[in-house]
């Protein structure tokens, strides 16, 4: 999956508009290679995006879960965990190095 590219379901409040936008843009440019379209591919690449907003809008509202919904605070800790044990982060030392 593309690492831009979040689990919307499932979150409390629910995901709004534009986030289900980005994430539809993110994946027209996935699969489409582009980041920025040629004018002649603008049309369809715009059009694609609204599709996919539109179908994935759709899913969204239709599933069902019986499990808790996810917060978007304990999300970000999670991730940010995630990071921290794949990037140790590298020492910095606080104001000039004196030796």
């Amino acid at each position: 999956m593309c690492r831009n590219i979040r689990v919307l379901f499932n979150f409390d409040p629910p995901a709004t508009d534009a986030e289900i936008r980005d994430a539809s843009l993110q994946f027209v440019r996935k699969i489409s290679g582009f980041r920025q379209p040629s004018k002649s591919n603008q049309q369809s690449f715009l059009a694609a995006i609204d599709e996919i907003t539109q179908i994935s809008t759709s899913l969204l509202r239709s599933l069902e879960t019986n499990a808790q919904p996810r917060t978007r605070e304990l999300e970000i800790a999670k991730a940010k965990a995630r990071s921290a044990t794949r990037f140790p982060a590298s020492v910095h030392l606080a104001g000039p190095n004196i030796l």
